[in-house]
């Protein structure tokens, strides 16, 4: 209990920050990219190495783990169409002009106008749903790695906490540039940092009965929805860059390296 709670207060704090950061201090477009080109990775190897083969060792076939994960996919996918909440690039007016051009004009005119168009409800009510899959991810694998030789779900906490900051930071530019004042924004920005840890302990403490059923799906669903963040989220916002991209592609490599590190220290469940 302690290590959940441990988890579920640094990630508020994290999304908490994601939202507060931007009110004081201005980040690179550099910056920015590299953090995302690493949480993309990161998130990609805690799918691929810990979320699906947990999910296929405590008992569920291969094909309906895979159906689980399809479905993950698919869902946040449908909501990246609906609510249009990839909007992560923070870098000041000045650094987003001089990148401009490298964008072709339809992406770049959908990443301008997409999210003003739907508003900052829906972007936060899109991000709410991600988050709240989010905690169930961490809550689910905390059961499963009790019995990790380092803190149980560790992988899948890293890549929650490097990713927390950069939703909250969406809602926080799309908040400002609708005109709300900053004790509004600071207060939908403690709501939505309290989401992930409240699913997360919910979830956990909950794992019992009709809960512990459905453990292998939960994990299976929620590599999916980690898959789609990574690769129709923040992959698409650094691919049609044409700088840094050595580094931003070693930051990938990078995300991709820890994740399978991580395994190392994991328990297994195979006979």
């Amino acid at each position: 209990m302690a290590v959940i709670l441990s988890y579920a207060v640094a990630l508020f704090v994290a999304s908490w920050l994601g939202g507060w950061l931007p009110r004081r201090y201005e980040f690179t477009h550099t910056q920015t990219q590299l953090v995302m080109s690493l949480v993309a990775g990161l998130m990609l190897g805690v799918a691929g190495f810990h979320l699906i083969p947990h999910s296929f060792e405590l008992g569920q076939s291969i094909d309906r783990t895979m159906y689980f994960v399809v479905g993950g996919l698919v869902f946040v996918l449908l909501l990246l169409r609906l609510f249009h909440f990839h909007q992560h690039d923070i870098a000041t007016d000045g650094e987003s002009c001089a990148h401009a051009n490298e964008h072709d004009h339809a992406h770049a005119h959908d990443h301008a106008h997409a999210p003003r168009d739907v508003g900052w409800v829906g972007l936060f009510l899109g991000l709410s749903i991600h988050t709240i899959l989010d905690g169930v991810a961490l809550g689910a694998i905390l059961r499963v790695e009790q019995g990790a030789i380092l803190l149980p779900g560790l992988g899948v906490f890293a890549a929650i906490l490097l990713h927390k900051p950069l939703d909250s930071l969406s809602i926080e530019t799309m908040m400002r540039l609708d005109g709300w004042s900053e004790r509004q924004r600071s207060i939908i920005n403690v709501i939505f940092a309290l989401l992930c840890p409240i699913a997360a302990l919910l979830f956990y403490v909950g794992f019992s009965g009709p809960i512990a059923s459905v453990l292998p799906a939960a994990l299976a669903f929620s590599a999916g929805a980690f898959m789609c963040i990574a690769l129709a989220d923040l992959l698409p916002e650094v691919q049609f860059h044409s700088h840094d991209k050595l580094v931003l592609t070693g930051s990938f490599l990078a995300g991709l390296l820890v994740a399978l590190a991580l395994g190392v220290f994991e328990p297994h469940f195979h006979q």
